[in-house]
């Protein structure tokens, strides 16, 4: 254990830069969103200034929004219209998307946001509803401490390539197959 300790340590003492970090949470599995929303009552305890942007999410009231909306340090702005197989019109889902991504850009933009969370917006980059090469730019180009979390399946290649931490959730069981709705507190 002192062998590992020592080792630990070493790699802790050569950490040296601060910087604000580019993380993706993304798979099949549950959990993309949430440790998100830990991360932003983390940012919370630490007295950061916060916005959240979701970009399908909005049909349905969540929790997390409820919760964070008591904030004054956290703007969040549900910007979706849905699921988009329930929307079934490509055009409004595009225009949502868009709409996100304006205002999700000019949060990018501030540096008086320290953490930036996107969710769900690898949804609008797969469905192409958001241009990728924007959001590449906007991202690399953000204040040099601000922390940015994106989330949602499917994480673009180029994203991946770009971000500082990327957690892939794979999906093992869900409650959903075996008949079970979703729970308040748990998926909503």
């Amino acid at each position: 254990m002192q062998r590992h300790k020592d080792i630990v340590d070493a790699r802790i003492a050569q950490a040296d830069q601060d910087c604000g970090v580019l993380v993706v949470n993304t798979g099949t599995g549950k959990g993309k969103s949430s440790a998100a929303f830990g991360m932003v009552a983390r940012a919370l305890g630490h007295g950061m200034k916060v916005a959240v942007v979701q970009f399908i999410k909005g049909s349905f009231s969540t929790g997390e929004e409820a919760f964070f909306r008591r904030f004054p340090e956290v703007e969040f702005h549900v910007m979706g219209e849905g699921f988009t197989w329930e929307t079934q019109d490509a055009e409004r889902d595009r225009q949502s998307a868009l709409a996100a991504w304006k205002q999700a850009a000019a949060f990018l933009a501030d540096p008086s946001y320290q953490m930036v969370v996107l969710d769900e917006l690898n949804i609008a980059l797969k469905l192409g509803l958001v241009p990728i090469e924007e959001v590449l730019d906007a991202l690399q180009s953000r204040p040099p401490l601000q922390h940015v979390v994106v989330t949602g399946r499917a994480a673009p290649q180029a994203l991946i390539d770009i971000a500082d931490t990327v957690t892939e959730m794979r999906l093992v069981k869900h409650a959903f197959v075996a008949g079970i709705r979703a729970q308040k507190g748990v998926e909503l």
